[in-house]
């Protein structure tokens, strides 16, 4: 498996973006030692994408592929291709204060601790339906590292799309999001004028 093993930090500042969109804390110090060189159509457009593939953690081939599919899809191509990005299951377990990262979200479903439905899923791209629940194994509740995770996400908002039980470590989808729900900072219109020359 491809793992991209850049400093997150300083390709949150390569890309214009603040860590807190990743569920990092911290800030770098550091100025980007850029000339004040013109960018180019194309290079914006390269750049909104590079930001949506690094936020979401997907490679260059699924990345292309959900556009595919998004393309296919009713409706604006953008922003369904925004919301098939926030169905992954490794998104959902993020955004429901489950992990406090979205690769510590993608591990948790890896290593078998996620349950949807009352099934278990090892899939981190898994799309997430309306009505599904999702749900952290009986055995690894009672961890040390989701007491961890808690305390760190406790204060962390939850989309409206989303209904959270932290007691239980549960949670349920209500409804499928729509782009207004979705507080990433990628134009998507970009995206797609670069997928569609």
């Amino acid at each position: 498996m491809a793992v991209n093993r850049v400093p997150v930090l300083k390709r949150c500042r390569s890309l214009g973006l603040d860590p807190i969109y990743l569920g990092i804390d911290k800030k770098s110090n550091r100025q980007l030692k850029r000339a004040n060189r013109k960018v180019s159509e194309y290079g914006l457009q390269l750049r909104e994408k590079q930001k949506a593939k690094f936020i979401y953690g997907v490679l260059e081939k699924p990345f292309h592929n959900y556009y595919l599919k998004a393309d296919r899809m009713k409706g604006m191509t953008g922003e369904n291709l925004m919301i098939l990005l926030e169905r992954r299951l490794d998104n959902v377990v993020y955004r429901l204060g489950l992990a406090r990262t979205r690769k510590e979200a993608r591990q948790i479903v890896g290593h078998k601790h996620v349950l949807v439905n009352g099934k278990q899923v090892t899939i981190p791209s898994y799309l997430i339906k309306a009505g599904d629940t999702i749900e952290i194994k009986e055995k690894c509740k009672g961890s040390q590292r989701y007491k961890d995770i808690l305390e760190v996400t406790g204060g962390r908002l939850v989309p409206e799309w989303l209904d959270i039980d932290q007691e239980n470590l549960k949670g349920a989808v209500k409804e499928l999001p729509n782009r207004e729900a979705i507080d990433v900072p990628v134009d998507e219109m970009l995206i797609v004028e670069l997928y569609s020359k």
